[in-house]
Parts: C-alpha cells; structure tokens; sequence
C-alpha cells in the first residue's frame, strides 16, 4: 500500500523503519534465547547497532546532506574486544546488504556521530532494551527534526497490533505522522495493508484516567507516579509497558497519559531527543498534547538532549491542564 502521505521523508522513514524494525525482530529470534544469562545484554546490543547500520546507509544514499543524530558510535566495534560483536552485526547486516564489510557497517553507524543542525533526522535503533530481551514491547523510532520541532516521525513496533494491544510474534505495527498530516498505522509486515488514521481518546475526567508508565522502575520516580495517582484520584491502575510504543497505544485512544517523571536520584537527568521525537509527534498528529512537566513544549534544538525541558507529559489533550495541575500540586 502506498504511502498514507505524500511525500519523500514519509515515504523514507516508512521504508527504512519497517527494513530495520524486521531486522531486529530477525535478530531477537536468533539471539533471544532460554539459556540467555541473566544480564547478558549482547542480542540487544546486536540489534541496536545492526539498525542504526542499516538506516544510516539509507541515510547516505537518500539524503547524503541532511544531518543524522544516533543513539549509537562504532568506537567500541572498533576495539579488540569488540571483534565478536561486530562479527555478529556483520552476519545479519549482510542479509540485507551481502556485500556489507566490518569497517562499511561501522561508518553507516558512525553516520549518526553528528551534532543537531537546523533540519537533521534523529533514530532510536532499539528503544526498550528490556522489553526486547524479555520479548515484550519495543520500538525502533526515527524523527526528522527542523528548527528544534519534529516535522515528521515514524515508529515500528514489532509486538504491537494496531498500534493498540500487545501481539507478541504478530504482524506488528508501523506508525507515521507529518505534522499537519495525521497519524497512521500501519501493519509492519504487510505493506499492501490499508493505512488507518488515529485519534486519541476523549476521555475527560482524570479519575478515569489510563496511565501509561515504564515498566523499568529506574525509568521514572514511581512513588511520584503514586502521589499523582493519588492526587488526582486515578481508580484505573497504571498499565506497564516499555518503549516508545506508549506512544502508540496513546495515539490509538488506548491509554490516556503518558509521563515520564524525573527520578529523585538524577534531578538534573534530561531527555535523550531520540527517546521522545518520533513518539511526540504520533501523538500530536493525532489529537493529543506533548509538553515536558511544566507545560512547556518541547524543544529539539539544543543537541542530543532535551536541555530546556524537565520530564516529558503526553496526553489526549482534554486531560492535560487537570494532570499538569496535579503535578504542580505534588512538586508543591
């Protein structure tokens, strides 16, 4: 099925996010197993740096001049103890690109070492390192950022149906929004099936409310979620799940709030941009708000980090004012 929107950025992130999403979910199958030791982190590790691979060579031969903002560097690749890594990304990079040397792969990642420039994409190549290993949700998300806003972004969820429920081993979702064009979804397997807008809920009443949170407790401050919960007098318990695919399931009018709350341990941590660009916009193209925790926008033009921002709120818009009043009310 052809594009939902007309144009190229569209048409790309589409393509690259569904060929490196498929890649990772190759590499999840292979390497994700039993016998996994507790800790071993190597399959994800395999993933991230085989899909910022991937997308970076797409990225040089499709918009060679426009800058690239990555999650990963090659430097460890190129180290020693590194050689086995790298020979594991190698093998599944070729299977997409035969032809594909060590040191080709580590420049394709290397793409992504550049700084924040007026109109440059931004990647996330696994997003939910815990989610993939335990086979649960995660997400490769990649944003096109122009003068510090998100212009375009797109997100491949490989265990999440219709944006909306968890399908683990299913057809999974692909997600993209243009700002002024919407939000679709799309299945990530089938690329001759139909585009489906999406429209976040119209839920009103905080108590109501469908709070979407981190499953990792390091992630956020928990006993603050719990004090808003409180406050605003929440009856719905708070659904877990990992990744930018909260993102997802907000814009599909599943969940209702998404925050993430500065954890009493690091106060002065601020947002990677990658781990909120593509995510942002789903949301807003399809009807919600996205401010950081005091109402301001966010603004992408200050690097690799969310420098101006504190935290991250992301709702369907009718509950955001009631929820960024709660939280005035417990930071008080």
């Amino acid at each position: 099925m052809s594009a939902p929107i007309d144009c190229s950025k569209v048409r790309f992130a589409i393509a690259a996010v569904r060929e490196a999403a498929l890649l990772t979910r190759k590499v999840q199958r292979e390497m994700v197993v039993d016998a996994l030791a507790k800790g071993d982190k190597s399959p994800v590790t395999v993933a991230d740096f085989a899909s910022q691979a991937l997308i970076g060579k797409r990225l040089l031969e499709t918009f060679p001049d426009v800058g690239f903002v990555g999650e990963e560097s090659s430097d460890a690749l190129r180290a020693e103890d590194g050689a086995q890594t790298l020979e594991q990304i190698t093998h599944f990079v070729r299977q997409i690109e035969p032809d594909a040397t060590p040191e080709q792969i580590c420049d394709w990642i290397d793409h992504g070492a550049g700084d924040a420039t007026d109109e440059f994409w931004t990647l996330d190549p696994v997003d939910g390192t815990k989610g993939f290993l335990r086979g649960d949700q995660y997400a490769v998300a990649l944003a096109l950022i122009r003068n510090g806003k998100v212009h375009v972004g797109a997100l491949g969820c490989p265990e999440l149906a219709d944006a909306s429920r968890v399908d683990k081993g299913g057809g999974g979702s692909l997600l993209v929004a243009r700002r002024g064009n919407g939000s679709w979804v799309g299945s990530l397997t089938d690329d001759e099936a139909e585009w489906q807008q999406l429209s976040v809920s119209d839920r009103g009443m905080a108590e109501e409310a469908r709070l979407l949170c981190s499953v990792e407790k390091a992630h956020t401050d928990t006993g603050g979620i719990g004090l808003l919960v409180k406050t605003l007098g929440i009856t719905a318990d708070p659904v877990p799940m990992d990744s930018q695919a909260k993102y997802a399931v907000l814009a599909a009018g599943v969940g209702d709030v998404n925050l993430r709350l500065i954890s009493p341990k690091m106060p002065d941590y601020r947002e990677m941009i990658w781990d909120q660009a593509a995510g942002s916009i789903v949301v807003e193209e399809a009807g919600g708000r996205v401010t950081d925790l005091d109402g301001k926008p966010l603004d992408f033009a200050h690097g690799r980090t969310l420098a101006t921002n504190r935290g991250v709120l992301a709702t369907n818009g009718t509950l955001h004012d009631a929820v960024l009043a709660g939280l005035r009310q417990i930071d008080a």
